[in-house]
Parts: C-alpha cells; structure tokens; sequence
C-alpha cells in the first residue's frame, strides 16, 4: 500500500487545486447569464471526447507505463489551466473557451483516470481493494470539502486569477509523486491471439457480453447512473437558483457534501465493506438517492447540507464495492480494455444526462413551475413556484428513480448473486 498512498496523497493535493478552480468558474459562469444550461454543457463537454478515446484508452493502458500515462494526464492538466489563465488574465475567456479546454483535457484525463484505477490491482492485496477504492473517493470529498470553503472566502480577495494560480502549483505535487516512484506492470497470464484493430477496440465488450453476472452489473449501473446523473448536473444550478446565486450557500453545502463522503470513505476504509460486496453497492443506491429527494424537497440550507452530507455518506459505499467486484473478476492484464469498455458505456450516459437536463430545465419545467400551469398546480405545494421549483421537480423525480433501482436489484438473481455465478480471476 505504500506506493499507492505515495500517489494517492499527490492526487489529493493536486484535485483540490482544480476543485477550487471548477468551484470559481462554476460562479463565473453563473453569473454570466444564469443559465442552466450553461452549466450543464460543461458536463457534455467535458464527456464526450472521453466517449471517442475510452476503446483507445484500454488499449493504450494495458500496453504502456500506467506510470507515464498519468503523468501524461496532469502535465495536460497543467497545460489546460495554463490556458484558461492566459485567456483570463487577457481579458478575453468566454464560456465556449471553457468547453473547448475541457474537452481538450478530458481526451488525456480519461487515459490518465484509467490508468490510475487499473494500477490498484497491481499495488495493492486483493483484501485491500475495497480500502484501496474509498481512499480513491476520499480524495473527491476531500477536496470537496477544502476547495468550496477556500474558493468561497479566497475569490472575494483573490479572485479567479489567484484561485487558477493556487491549481498550478497543485499540480505540481502530483507530478512530483509520480517521479518518486514505481508502478509495477501486470504479469500477462493470458495467451492472446492475434486480432484486427477492431476486435482489440471492441475486446472489453466482447469479454462483458460474455459474462452475464457482468452484464447485469452494466445494466444495475447504468439505469442507476442515467436518472442520477441528470440530477447531479442539475445541483450547482438547483442551489444557486434559490439562493439569487449565493456562492457561499453552495460552497457550504458542497462542502458538506465533502465531508459525508470523506467520513463514509473513512468508515468504509476501517470497515473494508460487506462480505457480499453487491449488497454495498445496491443499498448505496438506496441510500444516496433516498437523502437526495431529500435535497430535492428542501428549501432551506440547513436542510440542503443535511441531505447533502447524509447522501454523500453512502456514495463510496456503492462505488467502491461496485469497482472491488470488477477487479476481482477481470484479470489485471486485460483490465484496462474492460474498464474502458464499462466506462465507456458510463461516459455515454453522463453525455446525454447532461446534454438534455439543461434545455429541459431552462425551456420547460422552470417555466412551468412559475406560472398557473397544471404542472405547478400539481407540485407546486411539494416543491414551490419561486425560481428553482422546476430544477428541484426534476431532480426528486430523478432521484426517486435511481432508489427504485437500488431496491429492484434485490429482485434479479443475477445481479444478486453476481460473486457466486462469477469466480474471481485468481
């Protein structure tokens, strides 16, 4: 474990650099023309290259230094917020500068992603890979819980040029953890004939669709992820809305946030999860998506940072029990090819969550919900008229659909029973 907690603390340093600059530019952008869809163009943004480099990603990772690959990722990373800076600093960033860095940088980031989870299984013991896993969430919520409260107070004395200043020098720890040490390469076990670049492209699908327990595990997650996604780009806009755009309101509930999952990555870590890792990742659906309907509902911050905080608990829960059973089952040596092929799938979700849950927000449900429609006549008691009431419809509705996931699992033996059909790789 030492080598991964070398690594893991350069991550943590370097994520909360760019937390607080998403933070900034989040408000930035707000401001600009209070758009919802302004926002969640972010996410599309920021996606769809990862779509188009994924298949390429896993056979990159599982043929090249994991090591150099992610170093690859942050100089990009690097040289991305460098960009940003430039054009700020001159007076000339506009939004669609943003979406072009982003994307830019998410065709490196997903390499750079793939390879920092498939080093897991080659740093550290297979009893340890659910540890391993909520240590990779912590440094999220870690940094969701450091970066909103300094961005919150420092952009009104520094400013979003200080702020992307303070994310350059981040970077340079995780670069300088890399340097100092070794990530070994997998043994290939496997005897792998010769393919076509087609079929090496497409050879993490092919493995999936041959296992049912792991298509089942697809399914579960994706019908989980899609309605789950929508509200998740829909949260800064939801907060920001009924607040008149308050940034410190959102920075404290994201914050909050922050240390639900940093608390649930802790107990997680001690724990080491349930013996059944399924039933990890199924009740952390119910959970996380339980307390944000209770988000959804609210209309007062101290309610917003309770059911942030309590949500956020149960996210490692379910992401790193759902990870443990992929390295489990899935060999090392073809790990990346078969992570890429199920993130992918993940990748194409969040793509279209976001692209839609802005216009549908902004063009229907916000205008709706202010005027004497059948719409706001209807839920208008439940979650008000006042700007916002469409934003957090959605983002109940959403919410109870991704619970109702998490408790049908339980229904199909398949998905239960997913680590007794499926032996593990060793």
């Amino acid at each position: 474990m030492r080598t991964f907690t070398i690594i893991w603390l350069g991550q943590i340093v370097s994520t909360i650099g760019s937390f607080m600059t998403v933070f900034a530019l989040t408000i930035w952008v707000w401001q600009q023309n209070a758009s919802v869809t302004d926002l969640t163009l972010f996410t599309f943004f920021s996606q769809l290259p990862r779509i188009f480099v994924t298949p390429f990603a896993g056979i990159i990772v599982d043929r090249f230094s994991r090591k150099n690959l992610m170093l690859l990722g942050d100089i990009m990373a690097f040289l991305c917020t460098s960009l940003v800076a430039l054009l700020y600093f001159s007076g000339s960033l506009q939004i669609w500068h943003l979406y072009a860095v982003v994307a830019l940088y998410g065709c490196f980031g997903q390499i750079q992603i793939l390879a920092y989870s498939t080093s897991i299984s080659s740093l550290v013991d297979k009893a340890d890979y659910t540890r391993a896993e909520s240590m990779v969430a912590a440094i999220g919520y870690g940094s969701a819980i450091i970066a909103p409260a300094l961005a919150g107070t420092l952009i009104s004395i520094i400013g979003l040029r200080g702020i992307i200043l303070i994310d350059l020098t981040s970077f340079l720890a995780a670069i300088a953890t890399l340097l100092s040490v070794e990530i070994p390469r997998p043994q290939t076990t496997l005897i792998e004939p010769e393919e076509s670049t087609w079929q090496k492209l497409t050879f993490g699908f092919r493995y999936i669709a041959s296992k049912p327990p792991l298509i089942a595990m697809v399914i579960a997650f994706s019908l989980f992820a899609f309605p789950s996604d929508i509200g998740k780009s829909l949260y800064s806009p939801l907060i920001l809305a009924r607040t008149g755009g308050d940034a410190q309101i959102l920075g404290n509930v994201t914050t909050a946030a922050g240390l639900g999952g940093v608390l649930g990555a802790v107990l997680l870590s001690f724990w080491g999860g349930f013996r059944r890792r399924i039933q990890g990742m199924l009740l952390g659906f119910i959970g996380t998506s339980f307390f944000k309907i209770i988000l959804g509902l609210g209309q007062t911050s101290l309610i917003w940072i309770g059911a942030h905080f309590t949500s956020a608990l149960f996210i490692p829960l379910f992401y790193s029990s759902s990870n443990a059973i992929w390295y489990s089952k899935v060999p090392p040596a073809i790990q990346g090819r078969v992570l890429a092929a199920d993130q992918m799938i993940g990748l194409v979700i969040i793509a279209i969550a976001s692209l839609i849950s802005g216009p549908l927000v902004d063009r229907f449900f916000e205008p709706m919900m202010q005027t004497d429609s059948g719409l706001a006549t209807l839920f208008g008691p439940i979650v008000g008229t006042e700007p916002g009431s469409g934003i957090a419809l959605v983002y109940v509705f959403t919410s109870l659909c991704s619970m109702l996931v998490g408790i049908g699992g339980y229904w199909f033996r398949t998905l239960r029973d997913v680590e007794k059909l499926l032996p593990d790789h060793n």
